[in-house]
């Protein structure tokens, strides 16, 4: 006989002790500033990675909602997500057909496939055709046709509505950046096509001769500021809060957490927060990371756990259990002080942070 719910199996979970607020009026402007940084291009939206780790329900609405009407993610096993909020059409994968299997998919479901290789041409071809992106390398050496593959008679027979490429520089003055441009130039002369597309966000400040058709902004989308040009322009997004779970005194000569990296020069009083690496706060914050509540800061205290964090509460003997901290993450600061780049501050932030 099967068992019976009692009514402590169903008793609801209690509260989550790690919350992420995402602001959609930011994520709306962002996009908007972005289109219009693009000029007379058509500023699309890189959505891939789950919208760079901050949820794709909860992001990708509001980037349509703005305005955005082209959406690129990585894996085919992404696209389902994306179109539960917009039409399946405007889904492209750079990853591509690599096998049969993943071009039948793609007819099926009318997902956008990016051809990156005479391999992947093919198997388009060969399992129909149909509308398809391309993808050349000009330089960055990952996915990408080589110039020299275009008069391939398997490119030449594609349906290719949007023929990008992928700025490998752009978020510094290099003159690799202007190699890749007029390489990109001369192969959009060798294959037909219906726009052009070659800037990310980075891309995007590099200027009008950079946009072409379509722009494909990731980080910026989510507060990500790869070049100065575009701090005034982007907004944060991402808040993540972190309740503390304990309050400690500690006295001088005690030490916290592994390995005993801090000492206690007197008696202070502590707070453990449930935040820790499995949580993306990685111990590249050692010694350098901190909390906020209000105008006060509050250092970070010993080695990052995996799943708890020691602050020290001294300025605000009012906190205690229950009480959320915010983590700071304007991402340009954030990255500074951590050694980590936006996009992996944004990607690493785990599943147990809840939506406030």
């Amino acid at each position: 006989m099967a068992r019976q719910p009692t009514s402590r199996m169903m008793s609801k979970a209690p509260q989550p002790t790690l919350r992420l607020t995402i602001d959609r009026d930011a994520l709306t402007h962002n996009w908007r500033a972005l289109d219009q940084l693009s000029g007379p291009a058509e500023a699309g939206a890189a959505v891939k990675a789950q919208c760079y780790g901050l949820g794709i329900d909860e992001c990708v609405p509001a980037l349509r909602d703005a305005g955005a009407k082209q959406f690129y993610v990585a894996h085919w096993s992404e696209v389902a997500a994306v179109a539960k909020h917009v039409p399946t059409s405007s889904i492209s994968v750079f990853h591509g057909p690599v096998t049969a299997q993943d071009a039948d998919y793609a007819r099926q479901i009318g997902a956008v496939p990016v051809i990156n290789s005479l391999h992947q041409a093919k198997v388009w071809t060969d399992g129909g055709g149909g509308p398809c992106d391309v993808m050349i390398d000009t330089g960055i050496n990952r996915l990408g046709l080589a110039p020299q593959e275009l008069s391939d008679d398997a490119v030449q027979a594609l349906n290719i509505a949007t023929l990008m490429s992928h700025l490998a520089c752009a978020d510094e003055d290099r003159a690799m950046n202007a190699r890749q441009l007029n390489a990109f130039n001369a192969a959009a002369n060798q294959v037909q096509h219906k726009r052009l597309s070659l800037a990310n966000s980075a891309g995007i400040a590099l200027g009008p001769d950079y946009a072409f058709d379509l722009t494909r902004p990731g980080l910026s989308l989510y507060g990500g500021t790869p070049r100065p040009e575009l701090e005034q322009h982007i907004k944060q997004v991402a808040f993540p809060q972190a309740a503390i779970i304990q309050t400690r005194q500690i006295e001088a000569g005690q030490s916290v957490g592994y390995n005993a990296t801090f000492t206690a020069e007197k008696s202070m009083r502590v707070g453990v927060l449930s935040l820790g690496y499995a949580d993306g706060y990685l111990r590249a914050w050692n010694g350098k990371g901190g909390f906020s509540h209000g105008e006060s800061h509050l250092p970070l205290l010993g080695k990052v756990s995996m799943d708890m964090v020691v602050v020290d509460l001294n300025q605000r003997p009012d906190l205690g259990e229950g009480d959320w901290l915010d983590v700071p993450y304007m991402l340009h600061n954030a990255a500074q002080q951590s050694g980590l780049s936006q996009y992996e501050l944004l990607t690493i932030l785990g599943t147990r942070f809840k939506p406030a």
